[in-house]
Protein backbone atom coordinates (compact mmCIF):
# COMPACT_ATOMS: atom_id res chain seq x y z
CA UNK A 1 0.00 0.00 0.00
CA UNK A 2 2.96 2.28 0.64
CA UNK A 3 4.32 1.69 -2.91
CA UNK A 4 0.36 2.44 -4.43
CA UNK A 5 0.28 5.70 -2.04
CA UNK A 6 3.66 6.70 -3.80
CA UNK A 7 2.15 6.00 -7.32
CA UNK A 8 -1.03 8.21 -6.41
CA UNK A 9 1.68 10.83 -5.17
CA UNK A 10 3.37 11.24 -8.54
CA UNK A 11 0.24 12.11 -10.05
CA UNK A 12 1.95 15.24 -10.71
CA UNK A 13 4.94 14.03 -12.77
CA UNK A 14 2.88 10.92 -14.71
CA UNK A 15 -0.25 9.17 -15.98
CA UNK A 16 -0.81 6.64 -14.62
CA UNK A 17 -2.64 3.69 -17.09
CA UNK A 18 -1.62 0.41 -15.27
CA UNK A 19 0.06 -0.82 -12.44
CA UNK A 20 0.61 -4.37 -10.05
CA UNK A 21 2.62 -4.39 -7.31
CA UNK A 22 4.38 -7.44 -6.85
CA UNK A 23 5.76 -9.13 -3.83
CA UNK A 24 9.79 -7.90 -5.42
CA UNK A 25 9.03 -5.75 -8.09
CA UNK A 26 6.79 -3.28 -9.40
CA UNK A 27 5.01 -3.25 -13.23
CA UNK A 28 4.20 0.68 -14.01
CA UNK A 29 2.51 1.27 -17.24
CA UNK A 30 2.47 5.39 -16.94
CA UNK A 31 2.85 8.56 -19.43
CA UNK A 32 5.32 11.41 -18.19
CA UNK A 33 4.29 14.80 -18.15
CA UNK A 34 5.76 17.29 -19.83
CA UNK A 35 8.59 19.11 -17.99
CA UNK A 36 9.43 15.65 -15.94
CA UNK A 37 12.12 12.86 -16.86
CA UNK A 38 11.92 8.99 -16.68
CA UNK A 39 14.46 8.86 -13.65
CA UNK A 40 13.04 12.02 -11.62
CA UNK A 41 9.89 9.84 -11.39
CA UNK A 42 10.98 6.59 -10.57
CA UNK A 43 13.35 8.06 -7.61
CA UNK A 44 10.24 9.91 -6.17
CA UNK A 45 8.05 6.98 -6.54
CA UNK A 46 10.90 4.61 -4.63
CA UNK A 47 12.37 7.47 -2.12
CA UNK A 48 8.06 8.13 -1.04
CA UNK A 49 7.00 4.68 -0.65
CA UNK A 50 10.64 3.34 1.27
CA UNK A 51 10.34 6.37 3.73
CA UNK A 52 6.83 5.31 4.21
CA UNK A 53 8.21 1.52 4.30
CA UNK A 54 10.63 2.02 6.76
CA UNK A 55 8.43 4.27 9.25
CA UNK A 56 5.66 1.30 9.26
CA UNK A 57 8.24 -1.41 9.90
CA UNK A 58 10.34 1.06 12.09
CA UNK A 59 13.84 -0.14 9.95
CA UNK A 60 16.42 1.49 8.38
CA UNK A 61 17.77 -0.12 5.35
CA UNK A 62 17.57 -0.93 1.56
CA UNK A 63 14.15 -1.01 0.34
CA UNK A 64 14.71 -0.99 -3.89
CA UNK A 65 16.99 -2.36 -5.55
CA UNK A 66 19.17 0.87 -7.41
CA UNK A 67 18.22 1.31 -10.88
CA UNK A 68 15.05 0.38 -12.92
CA UNK A 69 14.08 -1.38 -16.56
CA UNK A 70 12.14 0.75 -18.85
CA UNK A 71 10.64 0.03 -22.36
CA UNK A 72 9.31 2.91 -24.34
CA UNK A 73 5.87 2.13 -25.79
CA UNK A 74 5.73 1.94 -29.50
CA UNK A 75 2.91 3.96 -31.41
CA UNK A 76 1.66 0.78 -32.60
CA UNK A 77 1.20 -0.89 -29.63
CA UNK A 78 -2.29 -1.26 -28.01
CA UNK A 79 -2.79 0.44 -24.47
CA UNK A 80 -5.55 -1.62 -23.22
CA UNK A 81 -3.68 -4.73 -24.39
CA UNK A 82 -0.36 -3.59 -22.39
CA UNK A 83 -2.63 -2.67 -19.29
CA UNK A 84 -4.48 -5.97 -19.28
CA UNK A 85 -0.65 -7.79 -19.51
CA UNK A 86 0.64 -6.07 -16.60
CA UNK A 87 -2.82 -6.77 -14.36
CA UNK A 88 -2.10 -10.17 -14.95
CA UNK A 89 1.25 -10.22 -13.83
CA UNK A 90 0.10 -12.27 -10.32
CA UNK A 91 -1.49 -15.04 -12.11
CA UNK A 92 1.19 -15.41 -14.47
CA UNK A 93 3.43 -15.50 -11.29
CA UNK A 94 0.84 -18.34 -9.68
CA UNK A 95 -0.54 -15.96 -6.72
CA UNK A 96 -3.86 -15.75 -7.62
CA UNK A 97 -6.08 -17.37 -10.26
CA UNK A 98 -7.27 -14.12 -11.68
CA UNK A 99 -6.37 -10.06 -10.70
CA UNK A 100 -9.33 -9.35 -9.15
CA UNK A 101 -8.67 -11.70 -6.44
CA UNK A 102 -4.81 -9.64 -6.11
CA UNK A 103 -5.19 -6.10 -4.04
CA UNK A 104 -2.45 -4.05 -5.15
CA UNK A 105 -2.69 -3.43 -8.86
CA UNK A 106 -5.00 -0.81 -10.96
CA UNK A 107 -5.70 -0.03 -14.39
CA UNK A 108 -8.20 2.74 -16.05
CA UNK A 109 -8.99 0.47 -18.80
CA UNK A 110 -10.73 -2.34 -17.14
Amino acid sequence: RCVVRALIASERSATTHAFVVMPDHLHWLMQLREGYELSQVVRFVKSHSARSIRCLHHEMGKVWQGGFHDRAVRREENLADLAGYIVHNPVRAGLVSSPGCYSHWDCIYL
